[in-house]
């Protein structure tokens, strides 16, 4: 049975690290434990897409220290920050830093599990979503400038014979870039190329 998602657990408390290490691998997470933040750092070039779990108290480098630097990063992992009784404005100002959740020690189990693994859906979600939204600028990206122009006054509502007025080409050779960027851009109807226009920002809010 594959795994659930994979848990980088930072804390630089053994016994606790051993305690969620035995919880999420329980509820079948793949669980890999860093003693520090720049343990974590340090192996980040070897990360794969996975769930954040990090305390924010921490000798050098703590949680909100580890977060500005993932937020530099462009880091797109999830984190989830673990914070003693009395840390609540620490969290606030972790959920400002771009953690997803916080939650106080000692915490109940299946709240925990249920935190990670919401935090994993939605992000890869987003993952996926700005993947989809990179692949269709580089598509109008690979539009040449008058393909471009033509695309424009496509999503505009232009007829072909208004957009060989504007531009003072003949319809015949609108219709042949009209082609070329229904398939550059992959899409099936004029409607589609609108949709994917507003989502490559060809057409501003």
């Amino acid at each position: 049975m594959p795994h659930k998602g994979i848990v980088y657990v930072i804390d630089d408390d053994q016994a606790m690290r051993e305690s969620i290490d035995f919880l999420l691998t329980s509820a079948n997470y793949e669980v890999r434990l860093f003693e520090s933040a720049p343990a974590f750092l340090d192996a980040m070039a070897d990360v794969e897409f996975g769930c954040v779990l990090s305390d924010v108290r921490m000798p050098g480098i703590d949680g909100l220290d580890l977060l500005k630097r993932l937020k530099a990063s462009r880091s797109r992992l999830p984190v989830v920050i673990m914070t003693g009784h009395g840390d609540v404005p620490l969290a606030v100002e972790a959920m400002k830093l771009g953690a997803v959740d916080f939650i106080e020690k000692p915490f109940d189990d299946d709240r925990l599990i249920g935190m990670i693994e919401t935090s994993l859906k939605l992000a890869g979600e987003e993952a996926k979503s700005e993947a989809v939204s990179q692949d269709i600028v580089a598509r109008i990206q690979s539009l040449s400038p008058r393909e471009l122009q033509v695309m424009e006054g496509l999503i505009a509502g232009m007829s072909n014979k208004a957009i060989a007025r504007e531009f003072d080409i003949s319809p015949r050779t609108i219709e042949v870039y009209r082609a070329n960027v229904m398939t550059k851009m992959q899409a099936s109807s004029l409607s589609e190329l609108v949709r994917m226009a507003m989502r490559g920002g060809v057409i501003k809010d």
